[in-house]
């Protein structure tokens, strides 16, 4: 009796240890998350929920059935600085594979330092690489009354980081918007944020970039 009751005990850990890997093996794994964070251009500024370039991203990937969830971070006004504050929390809540920065704007229209959007940039783009994330970056331009050396020089700013961080790039998230012939039309009476009209063509910008780094 004593030998039969020691094997009894002796299997049940190896019985449970295997039904255990076995319930493992069978849940789903989690869809990778794609975490954009942003500004009012990603945060919906003006338009109807659910009509920007953002929620069109989450549309176009249930339409190609890509699992993958899109956790959108992005606030009205938020400038570099702002993300660089926040992305830690971030990183750590939702463990992206994927995030897209889209700020930079906001530091042009309040006249801060190229550097230091340059080394916040740079920053947030180390983090989430430390974190595992691929990064994409979305450039921006300002508009000519800025100065011709100032419009160069901040582009410049997004390429230089996604070289010398080997991130990926969109050159100008607002191609074929902000350039149009009739750059107006494509904007809301602000003549800031891209209208519901142009979110399409955001996404298109930013898709080819965004689903390379998906594979």
């Amino acid at each position: 009796m004593r030998r039969r009751h020691f094997i009894a005990l002796g299997a049940w850990p190896l019985a449970v240890g295997t039904w255990g890997a076995a319930a493992r093996a069978a849940s789903p794994a989690k869809p990778p998350v794609i975490l954009i964070v942003g500004d009012s251009i990603s945060a919906e500024y003006g338009l109807a929920r659910g009509s920007g370039w953002v929620a069109l991203l989450e549309q176009r990937l249930a339409r190609e059935k890509i699992a993958a969830q899109v956790v959108n971070a992005s606030i009205s006004g938020d400038t570099t600085a702002g993300g660089r504050s926040r992305l830690a929390g971030l990183l750590e809540r939702h463990k992206p594979a994927v995030v897209v920065l889209e700020l930079g704007g906001n530091d042009a229209l309040r006249g801060l330092p190229l550097e230091t959007t340059r080394d916040n940039l740079t920053a947030m783009t180390r983090a989430a690489q430390a974190a595992g994330a691929r990064v994409l970056l979305l450039g921006m331009q300002v508009p000519p009354n800025y100065g011709a050396d100032y419009t160069r020089r901040f582009a410049a700013v997004f390429s230089d980081v996604a070289k010398a961080e080997r991130a990926a790039l969109v050159p100008f998230l607002l191609k074929g918007v902000a350039d149009a012939r009739d750059p107006t039309a494509g904007f809301q009476g602000d003549r800031i944020h891209p209208n519901e009209a142009s979110q399409p063509t955001l996404l298109a910008n930013v898709w080819p970039e965004l689903r390379k780094l998906l594979k």
